[in-house]
């Protein structure tokens, strides 16, 4: 086994020399990837089981945090004043986001027997949230990067979306201002934070922190709504005062934020059997959204024994392996024209920048290999 360097990745523009890739980021992204699918998998548990919810609610906690904290990390280089950063962005973003919101769009009249479900490209359904909302984080990394205080600013207007039942669905609003605080501290965070993060002392801690986070989960299930965990709604949707919103907004960040290091302290910084699945996670997050969604169309869980203890092992460990076999290297292969198309015809070909159809949008990839980037799943 192949040990790479330790520190934590610098993104591609720091120097002019090529970056090792660290296998710690593609090992946290895999990892992340594994716990969006366990979560879709566990949802039709929660009715059956305290347990499974308190679990789902737990890994709802920090799992999309963690993730879209990595991949404002993995923005850091993007510029606008880059053409071949913005083709990279529209080839790894926005054109996965129409392809696969008019392929759930079909999935969902075809297997959800919803014959007048209608394409709309301005309001994402089920998974496709994502792309739009890293469009749109990435489209606005100039002004973070302007700003004296980017993330406290980032807080305050994810706190006024959560005060406002007037954000509309379009391109989920809600969604990309309440996540937003998230990318804009991953673009502020250096490497030296993370080794900060992977020390043994903090990887100590985070047992007992993450033992009484489980303790409370479970204490939380009939008590508190889970909609708070999907950031899609305002305080008033969801039922609550609206003062809810700011307590709730800072409270969840902070939890999610604890939990993102106690999650990262424990990632693996060597080189793993699925440390190259880490490139590969926005093929995995986007795919298993029809195996998920159809599990529901198609009854699965109405077996009596996928609601005992023993048949929810049975659906983790079958969830972790569909997603796991989804993020390998033959399945990118084979819907690679979906997610890193080229589209040369389409770009000037005179930028120094990069060009071609190595995305920009995967926080599955670090950007610390330009020929390969590409940066990324929930609900």
């Amino acid at each position: 086994m192949t040990h790479l360097p330790q520190t934590a990745a610098r993104p591609a523009g720091d120097s002019g020399k090529p970056k090792t890739r660290d296998p710690f980021f593609d090992n946290a992204k895999y990892l992340a990837i594994v716990l969006v699918a366990l979560g879709h998998a566990w949802e039709p548990l929660r009715d059956d089981s305290r347990a499974a919810s308190a679990l789902y609610m737990l890994v709802y906690s920090f799992h999309m945090p963690a993730f879209i904290l990595i991949s404002g990390y993995m923005s850091r280089s993007f510029d606008l004043g880059r053409p071949g950063r913005v083709q990279r962005l529209v080839t790894g973003v926005l054109v996965p986001y129409v392809i696969f919101e008019t392929a759930y769009t079909f999935f969902n009249r075809w297997a959800g027997d919803v014959p007048g479900y209608r394409i709309s490209i301005l309001d994402p359904w089920y998974l496709t949230w994502f792309l739009i909302a890293l469009f749109v984080w990435r489209m606005t990394t100039p002004l973070w990067k302007a700003v004296r205080w980017p993330v406290p600013l980032a807080l305050v207007i994810a706190t006024a979306a959560s005060m406002s039942d007037t954000v509309g669905n379009d391109l989920d609003l809600q969604r990309v201002l309440q996540f937003m605080p998230f990318f804009v501290l991953g673009l502020m965070l250096r490497p030296e934070h993370f080794d900060l993060v992977r020390r043994r002392e903090v990887r100590l801690l985070s047992v007992p922190v993450g033992l009484m986070a489980a303790v409370v989960a479970y204490w939380a299930v009939p008590r508190m709504n889970a909609g708070w965990f999907y950031h899609r709604d305002s305080a008033q949707e969801l039922g609550a005062p609206i003062w809810a919103g700011p307590v709730m907004t800072f409270a969840m960040f902070g939890c999610a934020l604890v939990l993102t290091v106690c999650f990262l302290a424990w990632v693996p910084r060597r080189t793993m059997w699925f440390t190259v699945l880490g490139a590969g996670t926005l093929y995995g997050y986007l795919l298993h959204g029809f195996l998920a969604k159809g599990s529901r169309f198609w009854g699965w869980y109405d077996n009596d024994f996928a609601h005992t203890p023993l048949g929810a092992i049975a659906v983790t460990a079958i969830a972790a392996v569909i997603v796991t076999v989804l993020c390998t290297p033959p399945v990118r292969r084979m819907f690679r024209w979906t997610m890193e198309p080229k589209m040369n015809w389409l770009f000037r070909s005179d930028d120094g920048g990069g060009r071609g159809g190595s995305p920009a949008a995967e926080p599955a990839k670090a950007e610390q290999t330009p020929e390969r980037e590409r940066a990324t799943a929930s609900r």
